[in-house]
């Protein structure tokens, strides 16, 4: 039984990764942005997890300036892939300029909370 659950996540495996191959080069950059901004934010827990929370304003400014920049530049994938038909008629052009606007928004904000 272990040997067909193996051989199951492996063909799952391959078929996801044929599957990417497909994908938009546009859309690989958007994946790597959100996983960089992921993976930014979980250094810093574990900085705050190892080191401490003293100024915790700052760091929750630090998280949520990560997540939320990773919450629109999903967004923003959403809005660009062209195989989604929700969004076929939103230029790519217009998609980048809401996500633009919605960062310095959020940014802003972050900054106000900083103090």
């Amino acid at each position: 039984m272990a040997r067909s659950t193996s051989k199951d996540a492996q063909d799952l495996l391959h078929s996801l990764r044929s599957a990417y191959a497909a994908t938009p080069t546009s859309l690989k950059i958007i994946d790597i942005y959100v996983i960089f901004a992921v993976f930014t934010a979980l250094i810093q827990v574990v900085y705050m997890a190892v080191v401490g929370s003293f100024p915790f304003n700052s760091f929750l400014s630090g998280v949520l300036s990560c997540v939320g920049t990773a919450v629109l530049a999903v967004c923003l994938r959403i809005q660009v892939n062209k195989e989604n038909k929700e969004f076929k008629d939103l230029p790519p052009e217009r998609a980048f300029a809401d996500f633009v606007l919605c960062n310095l928004v959020l940014h802003l904000v972050i900054m106000n909370f900083l103090g």
